[in-house]
């Protein structure tokens, strides 16, 4: 974790109240905090750091809990490398999803934020048009790996090519990408440890309807962006199933209840100041729709369209 964001960081465990963390490093490198802790006086939970990752859970004890448990396993691990970044291995197969994402965001941002960023594709693409760029995932396996990939730019993955045979994929970032911008941390997108209006630039991928309570992670994506000059991008395919959320929390996809019909339309709608839950509004200046791609196997992919937006104020 970069010593320059602990100013930026708040208790997780205390919202809504905003209580700042401290931080302890016993061991750092460049600026890098590769062992240390956080502390907060109010509630007096430790969030620790280890191998430069630091764990802002609400809980930072407990482990992965239900469906998180996939996404911890290798297999699960390559496929995400390779829907983020397989157009930069050369597979022809790969798709241009996140370069459209990209091509969405606003121009330069003093500060950026990736929700649920997986793997890190665009908290990359964030970070060659922001000082400073963070992503955060609940999930370890894939923190680490984009934090290897800050690192040491390359790194490689394999995925089943045909029952047993496997397809190897060498993954280099381009040479004029930035990296020292770039900074990954354990976090969830129910409780971002952030301050209010920190980020002049927000995005959240394939997340709302991942989470178990959507409108609580828009109401903290708008707490974390800045009342004017900022942008964010909302994207996602509303398969919206109880696995994941209770369907009263759905935020579409119901006949009747507090948000019946389409996801996006009641996005746009909360965004523009709508029960006013959001505010201050925003102004969506732009909608489509991006498709993408998760290979199984050489001859199986799912393709899947999210919808997005990107706003402003």
């Amino acid at each position: 974790m970069k010593r320059s964001i602990a100013p930026l960081l708040i208790c997780p465990a205390c919202l809504p109240r905003e209580r700042p963390l401290e931080l302890t490093a016993t061991a750092e490198a460049d600026g890098d905090v590769t062992t240390g802790a956080l502390s907060c006086r109010g509630c007096r939970r430790r969030f620790p750091i280890s191998d430069g990752i630091a764990v802002l859970l609400p809980d930072p004890n407990a482990g992965p809990a239900g469906g998180q448990w996939k996404y911890e396993e290798q297999g699960t691990l390559a496929t995400y490398l390779w829907s983020h970044f397989a157009d930069l291995t050369g597979d022809p197969e790969a798709g241009e999803a996140y370069t459209a994402w990209a091509s969405s965001l606003a121009g330069s941002a003093e500060t950026a934020l990736d929700a649920g960023c997986a793997v890190g594709r665009l908290t990359f693409e964030m970070g060659q048009r922001s000082e400073l760029a963070m992503g955060f995932d609940l999930s370890l396996t894939f923190i680490r790996a984009a934090r290897q990939l800050a690192r040491e730019r390359q790194l490689t993955f394999s995925l089943p090519r045909e029952g047993n045979l496997r397809d190897e994929f060498r993954l280099a970032l381009p040479d004029q990408w930035r990296t020292d911008g770039v900074d990954f941390v354990i976090a969830d997108a129910l409780a971002i440890p952030f301050a209010r209006e920190t980020f002049a630039q927000t995005a959240t991928l394939n997340l709302i309807d991942r989470v178990s309570y959507p409108l609580a992670h828009l109401y903290e994506m708008n707490r974390i962006a800045r009342l004017s000059g900022a942008s964010f991008l909302l994207s996602d395919p509303f398969s919206w199933s109880t696995a994941n959320t209770p369907e009263e929390k759905w935020l579409g996809g119901t006949e009747s209840g507090p948000y019946p019909g389409r996801g996006m339309d009641n996005v746009r709608a909360l965004l523009g100041g709508r029960d006013g839950i959001i505010a201050p509004p925003w102004n969506v200046t732009r909608e489509g729709s991006i498709w993408w791609k998760i290979r199984s196997h050489r001859n199986h992919f799912e393709l899947i369209r999210s919808e997005f937006l990107v706003a402003g104020r």
